[in-house]
């Protein structure tokens, strides 16, 4: 703590050093002539900046320099969806033509725009944001095991956990094709019979984003390299997500490149995992930035996207995207071994290739997405018989199926919309220690809002169809129901929750319990979540979820769940 003190105020010291000395520089030329303009210290344009924030009002709109990619939600830039607050932090405000980059009459908005020379060439932007969490769990994952190496020690009857995190960032442009960006987090959890706190609940003050972008003109389009911890949102959200429902955001150390052309856009990386949790004492506990690199977790990959010709449907406007891919998943341990458990003291190690394809778009009044991807590669599997290891690979075929459509009532009172989900994930080849690993996996794919609130299943050995309608009574109002019904893909395989299989009491395998595997039924969870927006800073979203689980999850030891999870987040 004595080092990060004096640390700070080193750079207080030498921010107010530069500040002082330009200040004092400007006011000895000004004595020298008056005709040499006046020149400002960063320090002075940092603390006078409002609202210089704001750039000036000419009465002409900024064009989106992203084209097409910013419709929507704008997630196809490949940045993420976007706000006016909320955005992915790390990336570029995308404002569509006619919407102003910021409010005058929004303090916070002075600080995102900040000029720091007489051209405007040079700018810096401030942001951060602050969330307070709660859940309520009465019977947690279905009252699961909660460590399968352990012997069968049902989790809490009920849990309550409270956790808290912070983020802050800067953001620095040189230009228009150099710019430099770093975010600070600290996250800490507690509460009653908490369960799975680690380094993605709990973190002292650390780096979550470091890295430099280099864009510009080339090759007939916009492109860009990015290098250094970032955060990696090009991807369909029910394979890639942020693992913003935890305390701790998903970040990624290495490079991407991309580029935007006017109907097509390219992108590629590769990435090792941010490491979060660490078991020595050392590098863990309240150290400060003990944040390292998990090089057995990776990701890579390359994604392809088509914007088609734009056209009408039921009289409206039309437009889509299709999206080819491939991403390469590298993991080991837990993620690796949880779809080939036959023994509690297993280890492994997997790369999976995941080739796909996705078609999403608005057809008038309907929105729809329709994706699937092919998973292949190698377990490489261990196991402890008579005290020693033997190595045993198998190959990986697996699927994933996704699809939703809804259809918007724009001009209704409360603006409804009604629509599906439904999705299918491969399963099977779990339980032998020959033959083809059959169950997919999501291992970065946590959202919340997508397949399960709860996160007590996953894609993985699983199939569900969802009704759902929206309604917005008001402008700062949302809620939603949802009734999502949920099946085994695969009778010889269990069910999966974010934190691996699911353990209970006893399991769906052969002997005394056979009689129940062809029965496939899960259960039903039926849920509501509602989104109370207090301002454009301030949001507060709730989902509350009862889950009925089947006859068959019943005999293996399963229980009935209640989840209940509310957000309090203040942007800025």
């Amino acid at each position: 703590m004595r080092h990060f003190s004096l640390s700070r105020t080193i750079l207080c010291t030498t921010l107010l050093a530069t500040g002082f000395g330009t200040a004092f520089s400007s006011a000895h030329a000004e004595t020298s002539t008056l005709d040499a303009p006046q020149q400002r210290s960063i320090l002075d344009r940092i603390m006078h900046t409002a609202p210089g924030g704001c750039p000036k009002d000419d009465g002409k709109t900024t064009p989106n320099p992203y084209g097409v990619w910013a419709r929507g939600d704008g997630s196809e830039t490949g940045f993420g969806p976007v706000s006016q607050y909320g955005t992915p932090a790390g990336m570029d405000s995308i404002s569509t033509p006619g919407k102003g980059i910021c409010d005058r009459g929004d303090p916070f908005d002075s600080y995102k725009h900040m000029k720091l020379n007489d051209s405007g060439s040079i700018w810096l932007s401030l942001a951060g944001e602050t969330r307070l969490n709660n859940w309520y769990d009465k019977r947690p994952v279905f009252g699961a095991a909660i460590d399968p190496t352990t012997s069968m020690k049902a989790r809490p009857f009920n849990s309550g956990r409270f956790a808290v995190r912070n983020l802050w960032s800067a953001d620095l442009h040189l230009g228009q094709h150099v710019r430099f960006f770093g975010q600070l987090i600290n996250a800490d959890a507690g509460g009653w019979h908490g369960y799975s706190y680690d380094g993605t609940f709990r973190k002292n003050l650390d780096l979550q984003q470091a890295f430099v972008e280099l864009s510009g003109k080339a090759a007939g389009g916009h492109g860009g390299f990015i290098f250094g911890r970032q955060q990696f949102l090009d991807a369909p959200d029910y394979m890639i997500g942020n693992r913003d429902v935890l305390n701790v955001p998903l970040s990624w150390d290495g490079f991407r490149i991309y580029e935007h052309w006017n109907r097509v856009r390219f992108d590629g990386f590769y990435f090792i995992n941010t490491k979060n949790n660490h078991t020595d004492s050392f590098r863990g506990g309240n150290s400060l930035f003990h944040d390292t690199l998990d090089y057995k977790t990776r990701l890579y990959g390359a994604n392809v996207t088509i914007a088609p010709p734009d056209f009408h449907f039921l009289g409206e406007k039309g437009y889509s995207f299709i999206n080819l891919f491939y991403y390469g998943y590298e993991i080991n341990g837990g993620p690796a071994q949880q779809t080939v458990m036959y023994n509690a003291s297993a280890l492994g190690h997997t790369k999976r290739n995941n080739f796909g394809l996705r078609w999403h778009g608005e057809a008038g009044p309907i929105s729809f997405s329709f994706g699937g991807a092919y998973q292949q590669g190698t377990f490489y599997q261990s196991y402890n018989r008579a005290n020693h290891y033997d190595r045993m690979n198998r190959n990986v075929n697996a699927w994933s199926m996704n699809g939703t459509v809804d259809y918007h009532f724009r001009h209704v009172m409360w603006h409804p919309t009604i629509g599906v989900q439904g999705d299918a994930y491969s399963g099977g080849g779990a339980r032998g220690t020959t033959g083809s690993v059959n169950t997919y996996i999501e291992p970065f794919g946590v959202n919340t809002n997508y397949l399960d609130p709860t996160n007590y299943l996953t894609g993985q050995n699983l199939i569900d169809f969802a009704p759902k309608a929206s309604f917005s009574p008001t402008s700062y109002l949302t809620f939603q129901l949802k009734l999502p019904i949920y099946w085994r893909y695969s009778t010889g395989d269990d069910t999966y929750s974010i934190y691996g299989r699911n353990i209970f009491q006893r399991q769906f395998t052969s002997g005394m319990f056979n009689s129940y595997n062809h029965d496939s039924f899960v259960g039903i969870a039926p849920q509501m979540a509602a989104s109370l927006r207090l301002g454009p800073h301030l949001t507060w979203d709730h989902h509350v979820v009862r889950f009925l689980t089947s006859h068959a999850m019943h005999q293996v030891g399963a229980r009935d769940a209640t989840y209940y999870q509310s957000s309090l987040t203040l942007t800025y």
